[in-house]
């Protein structure tokens, strides 16, 4: 405690914008080699330092609401749609999923795991396990080394090894490691949907937020290619529990209620790696998966029948099919305005 006060007094002396954000960016480029107690103290600051600011914007910004043009609401009449997914990044991760999973089942949940092709080295078992279960299986970037979106040469070299796990992998679904984008250079990968972006999230490293709590088609109109881009719309469980040490799923669920209420896609992001499911001693990248099974829970409880579980390739399919020739030119230009003044 004593060393976080004194590294948040030492920050905190620079009281110009500007000096902060190039500490920020100071921080991602040195990130590599820097101890990872350390690098969760220094986010711990960095949010610390800007939570006020974003208070009227998150987690909920109440513009995000806006439901598309034409939009008629989800199959069967849901109030909204719930997608589970999770990140797997390390060893660790790894050695959790199938207990998770068995957890979710009991629930009577679904959901989607991403996982880091040149990271992941005893997949096989664990996709095949994944997918008996009707859980889906999607790639997580390819070296989870913040280098992907570097250039645009670095990321067509890289998407063709991606390509190379998608097909290898029989997946549909790509998300990106720290939320990196760049929409654009995404038609490279053959992929139905991507979900590397969120409707408001100022607290990752490229903060710019899609502004809407709806999944959207990005188009390339030279090449007429499309894709569905799903954004996490529930905070992360790693900036809740682990940087802002949340100790209960308050704003989990005023976010849920929030999103139910609007009709709109609630989508989650979690991290085995981070889930303590063994009840064992916490680490300092740890929380109790007692927090995960109790939003699990409250879902259930609260929202029985009323919404879509659904796995991100099913709304993605159903979203391609359905919003494909309706997402017109006027609502277009929402989404671009959105971009633009979104106060990432």
């Amino acid at each position: 405690m004593a060393f976080y006060s004194s590294c948040y007094h030492f920050i905190t002396t620079f009281s110009n914008d500007t000096v902060k954000k190039m500490i920020k960016n100071i921080y991602y480029k040195l990130k590599p080699i820097i101890p990872r107690w350390l690098q969760i103290i220094l986010r711990r600051i960095i949010i610390d330092l800007n939570k006020d600011k974003y208070k009227d914007i998150w987690p909920i910004y109440n513009k995000a609401s806006r439901a598309p043009e034409r939009w008629t609401g989800w199959p069967n009449n849901k109030q909204f749609a719930l997608i589970l997914t999770h990140d797997v990044e390390t060893k660790r991760g790894e050695e959790r999923c199938l207990d998770l999973m068995n957890l979710e089942k009991e629930f009577g949940f679904r959901s989607a795991y991403f996982f880091v092709p040149e990271k992941s080295k005893n997949y096989l078992p664990i996709h095949n396990k994944l997918k008996r279960n009707e859980f889906e299986v999607g790639i997580h970037g390819l070296l989870h080394d913040g280098k992907l979106f570097q250039s645009k040469n670095i990321f067509q070299k890289r998407a063709v090894h991606i390509n190379h796990f998608i097909s290898k992998w029989e997946a549909v679904g790509f998300r990106s490691p720290a939320m990196h984008h760049n929409l654009a250079w995404m038609h490279d990968l053959n992929i139905l949907y991507d979900a590397s972006t969120f409707d408001v999230d100022p607290f990752e490293p490229q903060p710019d937020g899609v502004g809407t709590i709806f999944p959207f088609i990005v188009n390339d109109g030279l090449l007429a290619k499309s894709y569905v881009e799903l954004p996490y719309t529930l905070p992360q469980d790693f900036t809740l529990f682990i940087l802002m040490r949340q100790k209960n799923i308050d704003i989990w669920k005023r976010k849920l209620d929030w999103i139910a209420e609007n009709g709109g896609m609630a989508l989650v992001i979690t991290h085995p790696d981070y889930m303590n499911i063994e009840g064992s001693k916490l680490s300092v990248d740890e929380y109790p998966a007692g927090y995960y099974l109790d939003f699990l829970s409250y879902i259930k409880d609260r929202y029985e029948n009323q919404y879509w579980d659904a796995l991100p390739k099913e709304i993605a399919q159903f979203w391609a099919g359905k919003m494909k020739n309706t997402l017109d030119d006027k609502n277009r230009t929402f989404l671009n305005k959105i971009n633009k003044s979104f106060p990432g």
